[in-house]
């Protein structure tokens, strides 16, 4: 059997907790309807004071000067190194010039001279002689007159006289004439190297031949 003490113990709990509740409930209304009253009366107070400091704050706008703007920054100006141009190479030096052969010699239109030309011709083509052989041989065939003919000897009984520096016959000439002289029995040059050239094939040298040859 259910007991009775308990049951009437808990419904007096429920009771009291109900009252409370409900009295705190009160509370908390009135609480709230006195905020809101007050909030109520202090709105048209805060209105007014923020109305008084709008002029102020224009007053304030309009007084201050208008900040200028910052200028903008210069340019900072950036060095560029100017690269130089590579050196052009060196021009190869030049190859050096062939020595200017050398000039020709110069003769003397006379006896020693046509002798020395005659001496330079022949070391070319190899023919052997020496100044005096030739010299002396000249000067007696003709004596050095490169005109001179011989009209009484069997070379001249025979048609073909003995002429020029060294007395040389036409065939004679024509046979051993030197290239590089004129062919020419009387020019002096022509007619000495073609008589030195005979001497060498059959004496061996002018400077062997003594007499008529």
């Amino acid at each position: 059997m259910p007991d009775r003490r308990i049951s009437r113990i808990r419904r007096t709990t429920l009771r009291e907790a109900f009252t409370f509740a409900v009295a705190a409930a009160g509370i908390v209304a009135v609480a709230a309807s006195s905020a809101v009253s007050v909030a109520d009366d202090s709105v048209p107070a805060r209105i007014a004071i923020v109305a008084d400091e709008q002029p102020i704050a224009a007053a304030n706008e309009a007084i201050a000067p208008i900040a200028e703007p910052a200028p903008a920054p210069a340019p900072v100006a950036v060095a560029v190194a100017e690269v130089a141009p590579a050196p052009m190479p060196e021009p190869e030096p030049a190859p050096p010039a062939p020595p200017a052969p050398p000039a020709p010699p110069v003769y003397a239109d006379n006896l020693d001279g046509w002798i020395r030309q005659s001496l330079d011709i022949m070391a070319a083509h190899g023919i052997p002689g020496s100044y005096d052989g030739i010299y002396r041989n000249i000067i007696r065939e003709s004596s050095g007159d490169p005109q001179a003919i011989n009209l009484w000897d069997s070379n001249a009984a025979m048609g073909i006289p003995s002429k020029g520096l060294l007395q040389v016959i036409d065939p004679t000439f024509a046979a051993y004439h030197v290239e590089g002289t004129p062919f020419d029995i009387w020019n002096p040059v022509s007619n000495i190297t073609a008589a030195c050239n005979y001497a060498a094939h059959r004496y061996g040298s002018m400077d062997n031949v003594n007499s008529a040859y």
